[in-house]
């Protein structure tokens, strides 16, 4: 048969305990293994959420810009995060050399660029 102690909680209450079993040990870690998964559920949940709702549409987003970006050569028209429009007239490494008016040309970097500005073809009436 178990003995039964009274052992006193700081808080002010008393709890009985059994001693002479070890079962006791056992199922406090079982408890804490559940509380530990119960934790971890949720946890795993929200990162998929936040994975599929921002980070996945902004690589996508990157990558369009990246595509358009390397696709923008000599005669295209583009418009700068600033608002500009112009014609690139040349193309380096890591910038454009783009006319924004007539005889005024500037070199903005690529990371500038907020995207290609359509041609309008004019129709022959």
């Amino acid at each position: 048969m178990a003995e039964t102690t009274t052992a006193v909680n700081p808080c002010g209450g008393s709890a009985p305990s059994t001693t002479g079993g070890g079962s006791g040990a056992e199922a406090g870690a079982a408890a804490q293994q559940g509380g530990l998964m119960g934790m971890l559920f949720p946890l795993a949940i929200f990162v998929l959420i936040f994975y599929f709702f921002i980070i996945r549409p902004q690589r996508k987003r990157d990558k369009q810009q990246k595509n358009m970006i390397d696709s923008i050569a000599r005669g295209d028209q583009i418009i700068t995060i600033g608002g500009f429009y112009g014609t690139v007239r040349e193309v380096r490494d890591d910038s454009f050399q783009i006319e924004i008016a007539e005889g005024v040309r500037v070199t903005i970097l690529k990371s500038a660029v907020q995207g290609k500005r359509a041609v309008k073809t004019e129709a022959a009436s």
